[in-house]
């Protein structure tokens, strides 16, 4: 037995150790009577309806008990963080408390906001998505309250005894569970890297805490022991609800206005208790990650009430599903108000996966209120406890009716897409759609498996959906893709620099310095440079590199490119490279650093502004600086419109002319953490001990590597030159900095003043001027189409009286220039119209060949193909094309072979009419 699992506790108050004979592990209890662990499988719950304690507790109430008990008890209480995880690159939300503190607390790295702490951690996992509302006991959002202490090298704070002592009393004293009702398993908790010996404590079958003691790094599938050692406890606050309460379900506990409302609205009775309370029972006995077990746990649950499977299945299905809609939507509001954008990657891509699954949902029900009338309701319940959701409620709501919108444009184009491919697949003698294809109708389309089945099985094809599906496809987007750093491109390199002593940074010291001495640390053969210092910006950011001059006994270098590799900086040289050890004067090209500089605060500038825009849901999810164009991505739900991007650019430069101040600080993480909040990550995680902050005033703080300007006046002007929609979810804004902006203002001036000239009328009147124009030219072009028509009709009657008869058919071949393409189109269209037996190929010619091939319906039936001549063609022509029986096109580059096929298509013809 591991020391840890000895306390003192279990001592004094007489526990007994006894090994589980079902599943083997050692547990704890002051039972003498109790021979099984505890938890299931090996025992059911056997609270429901008998809860171990009487209250009315309600999730506020536990809330503020197990925090309370705890700063009594010598912890400091925290806030909550977010549950998207912006200061960690390995996962996108939060599971537990602990990754409020991974990596850099745990590792000794940071010290940690307080020591010892409490806190009530919302957390999201989606790992169990397809067993929320039918176990009676998974959630997606659940808070963890947590004590955490962390002890470094020789200073404890508590382990073992202190801790699981804390638990003892909170349960018993505060809670009111009876002492022999306690049970502490032991175990071993991974997670994160990390993992440590811990307890499981549960009461009547039901995990209400574990207790880990972290004190190993997880490497290479090896335990190795770590310096820092910690206390890392995790209370379900819904599960110690539940417990009190004894209803059949999580869900009953938690949700009890929620589920009254959505079963008013359906016209739906509420559940028969013993139903569901047995499935609460038996769902914890089996794995239900398929069809087959979760049709045995129906079983087995008729069994026990003696009633019908089938009756069953129609008395429980509608109750689960409005459990599960209102277990998605409460962490849709966690997701939405701590940031999320819904969209096709990243938790924008699992919060669409909420989002969607219960409008599904919805309709299985036959509830017609919009999504957001629930959300508002989830939302004010919230605000309770969580007040910064009223602020953001109005941003949520939208956000919602725009997913909903977009949802049921997504389903009319689905209908016809899911019914082509099931065309596709009975071509192809398939009966069923596979797993893989239906995750790709989700991933690609958004449409929900469900939907699929029901639209192909109308159609003939079969569809079988995965249990786990939507676990599955959730899996696939919880963590981000590792991608290769930019600077493993100098991957070379770094072996070769090793032993270097870290490079002075300058830049960060002086931004204006443009010109210093430095020594020669390394040089290699391909001519990189290292220095013992430098004021030349490696790139990084999304900032270039800067360029510069470096002079020496040898001659002068241009520096053409600037890297950092660890704590080195490494310089690119052209034309002449220095000797190790000599002393070298650098200049940075000015006038190259001074605009980045300029685009870098512009962008944090542009940043606040669209955020003062759009809303607080706005982050940044990308940028590039430049010299004169320079992009930010932001999220955004839907595309900005002119008057959004007008209105952004003029806030931008509204507050750009108040001269504020640019302030850049090292600060250390914990500290910056506190002060300024998690915005601080608009760029993504910041490794290291401190955090390097650009403030600029109360308009925006960030943790920044970049160079900026010493005030917001020195970037002169901010032009917005357009937005574009990169991706679902993300809104690319585009513009000019400076005098790059104003060249810019400058050019469109001129083509304005052009375009006034051109149309004869001032600069005001252009646009009303160029619509008359506009008009002239659609009425032109309309009566021109006209005379196309009359034309095309006057000249298929001539073609089709000198058609050329071949196996009963009437071929017709005739030339145009090329820019006539859409004139030979029509006139295809014409030949097919007026003679079913037509066989037209038409020709465009110019510097490219292009063909036009159209077949009457009499031809078609009789076996020739439009697309199959064209390919033919085509191919003559060195080219590609193809089509369908009674149309195709193509063409090939070689103009000169067009009169030799159109002899060879007799030939073409008759083994077409043969076959």
């Amino acid at each position: 037995m591991s020391s840890i699992f000895d306390v003192e506790l279990f001592g004094e108050k007489g526990f007994k150790r006894k090994k589980c004979p079902t599943c083997g592990r050692f547990f704890w209890t002051l039972n003498p009577e109790i021979e099984l662990c505890g938890d299931q499988p090996c025992v059911e719950y056997s609270f429901l309806g008998n809860p171990p304690v009487q209250s009315s507790f309600t999730l506020t109430d536990v809330r503020e008990t197990f925090l309370s008990f705890f700063e009594e008890h010598g912890h400091e209480r925290i806030g909550r963080y977010p549950v998207v995880a912006r200061w960690r690159d390995d996962v996108f939300l939060v599971g537990a408390s602990i990754y409020d503190f991974q990596p850099w607390v745990t590792s000794g790295a940071v010290p940690p906001p307080a020591n010892p702490l409490t806190i009530s951690q919302p957390s999201i996992r989606l790992t169990d998505i397809d067993n929320v509302g039918r176990t009676g006991r998974h959630l997606t959002e659940f808070e963890m309250m947590a004590h955490h202490a962390f002890n470094f090298g020789d200073k404890e704070i508590y382990w073992n005894n202190r801790t699981v002592e804390l638990c003892f009393d909170l349960f018993t004293d505060r809670i009111g569970i009876p002492s022999d009702k306690l049970t502490f398993i032991e175990d071993l908790w991974q997670g994160g890297g990390n993992a440590g010996e811990d307890f499981e404590v549960l009461v009547d079958g039901c995990e209400i805490a574990t207790l880990v003691f972290m004190q190993y790094k997880v490497q290479n599938g090896d335990l190795v022991p770590m310096s820092t050692k910690v206390v890392d406890t995790g209370y379900g606050l819904q599960r110690i609800l539940w417990l009190t309460k004894g209803t059949p379900t999580i869900y009953d506990a938690i949700f009890g206005d929620v589920l009254g409302f959505l079963r008013g609205e359906i016209g739906l009775g509420r559940p028969e208790e013993q139903i569901f309370l047995e499935a609460s029972k038996l769902s914890g006995q089996m794995e239900l990650s398929s069809k087959e077990s979760r049709s045995k746990l129906r079983a087995k649950i008729a069994s026990r009430i003696d009633i019908a499977p089938d009756e069953l299945e129609s008395l429980m299905h509608p109750h689960e599903l409005v459990y599960a809609i209102a277990d998605h939507t409460h962490a849709l509001i966690f997701m939405m108000g701590d940031g999320v954008v819904p969209s096709n990657v990243g938790a924008g891509y699992l919060a669409r996966l909420l989002i969607r699954k219960s409008l599904r949902y919805f309709r299985e029900l036959g509830l017609e209120l919009p999504l957001r009338e629930l959300v508002s309701r989830q939302i004010q319940t919230l605000t309770l406890d969580f007040p910064e959701f009223k602020e953001i409620s109005d941003e949520i709501l939208e956000i919602v009716d725009v997913e909903e919108d977009r949802h049921r444009q997504v389903l009319k184009r689905g209908e016809v897409l899911v019914r082509r491919i099931a065309k596709d697949l009975q071509g192809k003698k398939t009966s069923k759609i596979p797993t893989g294809r239906l995750v790709e109708f989700y991933d690609s389309h958004g449409l929900t498996p469900g939907f699929v089945k029901d639209i192909a099985e109308g159609q003939g094809v079969q569809v079988s959906i995965p249990e786990d599906f939507y676990a599955q496809v959730a899996a696939r987007h919880e963590k981000p893709k590792s991608e290769v750093e930019d600077s493993m491109t100098f991957e070379d390199l770094g072996e070769k620099i090793s032993g270097i002593p870290p490079t002075k940074l300058l830049f960060y010291e002086d931004p204006y310095l443009d010109s210093f001495s430095a020594k020669v640390l390394k040089v290699i053969d391909n001519g990189w440079v290292v220095l013992d210092q430098t004021a030349f910006y490696s790139e990084g950011g999304g900032q270039p590199a800067d360029h510069g001059i470096m002079k020496s006994a040898q001659g002068e270098g241009k520096v053409e490119n600037t890297q950092r590799i660890g704590n080195t900086i490494l310089h690119l040289l052209k034309d002449s490279v220095p000797a190790v050890g000599e002393t070298v004067s650098c200049v940075v090209d000015w006038d190259r650093r001074k605009r980045l500089m300029r685009s870098h605060t512009a962008t944090h500038i542009v940043n606040g502004a669209a955020r003062r825009v759009l809303g607080q849901h706005v982050w940044q999810c990308g940028a590039q600086k430049g010299l004169d164009v320079n992009r930010l991505d932001i999220t955004h739900h839907k595309h900005l419109n002119a008057e959004q991007v007008k209105e952004i650019e003029m806030t931008a430069n509204s507050f750009l002319v108040t001269n504020t101040t640019v302030n850049v600080s090292f600060v250390p993480r914990e500290e910056a953490e506190q002060k300024y909040g998690f915005r601080l990550y608009q760029g993504g995680a910041v490794p290291g001990r401190e955090i390097r902050v650009v403030q600029i005033g109360d308009w925006e703080v960030e943790a920044c590597g970049g160079t900026h300007c010493r005030s917001t006046g020195e970037v002169g002007l901010i032009k917005l030159l357009r937005s574009e929609r990169i991706q679902d979810g993300v809104e690319r804004l585009v513009y000019a900095v400076g005098p790059s902006a104003v060249e810019l203002i400058q050019e469109r001036d001129m083509l304005l003043e052009t375009a006034s000239s051109l149309l004869g009328v001032p600069i005001l009147k252009v646009d009303s001027a160029l619509e008359s124009v506009l008009d002239i030219n659609r009425n032109t072009e309309k009566r021109l189409r006209q005379v196309e028509g009359e034309l095309s009709g006057l000249l298929a009657s001539s073609l089709l009286e000198n058609a050329e008869e071949v196996s009963g058919f009437k071929l017709i071949t005739y030339s145009r220039p090329l820019e006539d393409i859409d004139f030979l189109i029509d006139l295809g269209g014409v030949l097919s119209q007026r003679e079913p037996k037509v066989v037209s190929v038409l020709f465009a010619v110019g510097d490219t060949a292009r063909i036009i091939v159209t077949v009457g319906d009499a031809a078609v039936n009789s076996g020739i193909h439009a697309g199959k001549i064209a390919e033919t063609l085509s191919k003559s022509l060195g080219g590609g094309g193809g089509g369908k029986a009674d149309f195709g096109q193509g063409g090939g580059p070689k103009v000169d072979l067009v009169s030799k096929i159109a002899s060879s298509l007799e030939e073409l013809i008759r083994s077409q009419a043969g076959s």
